[in-house]
């Protein structure tokens, strides 16, 4: 194209595209879900899934602290490890977003894939999750999270803590040295990313399935491929791109802000990242030959889809990520606020399936609610029940 300068952004968002389309092609073929995940667990005892999430999330520690810590790039960029750990708008956002990928049917990344095997319904829903965090970002309900949900934020900075890793709270508690930081974040990354590796291959469902096997590997590896992109290629001394690696709440919304502007407009990483997972699920679809166009049932089904969309959208851009962006890519850097978001997508989830079955059962809403909050956090009584 006349005129056009290919600089390093493009570079970069051209390897996201690569990534993205390697991760949509795999999570197609293996259906890895986190949401799935959550369902096999409570309802079957089931943990394949399950593992292949937990085993991509030790994989992307482990490979994420070697870059870290070998100075290949510099975590502190990321916005992840702000000073400023805004625990309400992971608590909420988290909850929200578990919820919200409930109702949807799936987060944002598993929408991702399932339009590209087809699924009016999941594209529906990536209009609504991208409108809903673009507003959330920059627009009407901006005013909400900044006034009421970012009000509360702590500042570490306050109490001499450089950042949100774990690493340097501990350090700021037990009054180690600052040179302390590098030792504890190395000692913290082999526990929870051997650990998660090691709990995953102790599960016979996880270990004994090719597809669950597949699935934690290269997601795990897409995750600390992209933090090296962003971090090392996209490094440049005069334009450097923002460190970041996969998440896909508020890349959505860009996207959908790009394809309406794109004359004015520059791809970034999310956005490549977004357009590659598509890509890549559609490759498999019609190679697999799966695909199919699927729409919504009946009224009902679209509200509870656009309701779960809303959710994800909002809760998402509180929450900093969603299940790739803080359950795996956020989690590598071992944030604070990705400890806190985690667990409360999780309990969101949980909480909004065993409420439904529960009203299966004729109990009212609020038996149903008080039912699905135990069960979401203690999920080893679902399963028995």
């Amino acid at each position: 194209m006349e005129g056009f300068e290919f600089e390093v952004v493009h570079v970069v968002s051209l390897w996201a595209f690569v990534l993205a389309a390697l991760f949509g092609f795999v999570a197609n073929k293996t259906n890895f879900c986190v949401m799935g995940a959550i369902s096999d667990l409570l309802h079957i005892g089931s943990t394949g899934r399950l593992g292949a999430w937990l085993f991509a999330a030790g994989i992307a520690v482990i490979g994420t602290q070697i870059l870290s810590l070998t100075e290949v790039i510099d975590l502190d960029r990321s916005i992840y490890l702000g000073p400023r750990l805004g625990w309400l708008g992971h608590i909420v956002g988290g909850l929200a977003f578990g919820v919200g990928m409930t109702l949807a049917a799936g987060c944002g990344q598993r929408n991702l894939v399932r339009v590209g095997s087809g699924s009016l319904k999941a594209l529906v829903v990536l209009l609504v999750l991208g409108i809903t965090a673009y507003t959330t970002l920059r627009g009407l309900l901006g005013l909400l999270r900044i006034g009421v949900f970012q009000a509360p934020d702590t500042d570490l900075a306050r109490y001499g803590i450089e950042d949100q890793s774990v690493a340097s709270l501990l350090a700021a508690i037990s009054g180690a040295e600052a040179g302390a930081v590098d030792t504890l974040r190395l000692v913290l990354a082999l526990i929870l990313g051997i650990g998660l590796v090691a709990f995953s291959l102790s599960r016979p469902a996880f270990r004994r399935n090719a597809d669950h096997l597949l699935a934690g590997f290269v997601v795990g590896g897409v995750i600390v491929g992209g933090w090296y992109l962003t971090g090392r290629i996209g490094n440049d001394d005069f334009d450097p791109v923002p460190l970041e690696s996969m998440t896909f709440v508020a890349p959505t919304g860009n996207t959908i802000n790009y394809l309406m502007t794109f004359t004015g407009s520059t791809i970034n990483f999310g956005i490549a990242a977004v357009l590659g997972m598509i890509g890549g699920s559609l490759a498999y679809s019609l190679l697999s030959g799966g695909f199919r166009i699927e729409t919504f049932s009946n009224r009902s089904e679209m509200v509870r889809h656009l309701i779960g969309a809303v959710l994800m959208g909002f809760g998402g851009v509180l929450a900093l990520g969603c299940t790739i962006g803080q359950g795996v890519t956020g989690l590598s850097t071992l944030a604070i606020g990705s400890l806190i978001t985690v667990p409360a997508i999780f309990i969101g989830s949980a909480m909004t399936m065993r409420t439904e079955y529960h009203m299966l059962d004729e109990h009212s809403l609020f038996v149903s609610l008080r039912m699905g909050l135990e069960d979401a956090l203690m999920p080893w009584r679902a399963a028995d029940r």
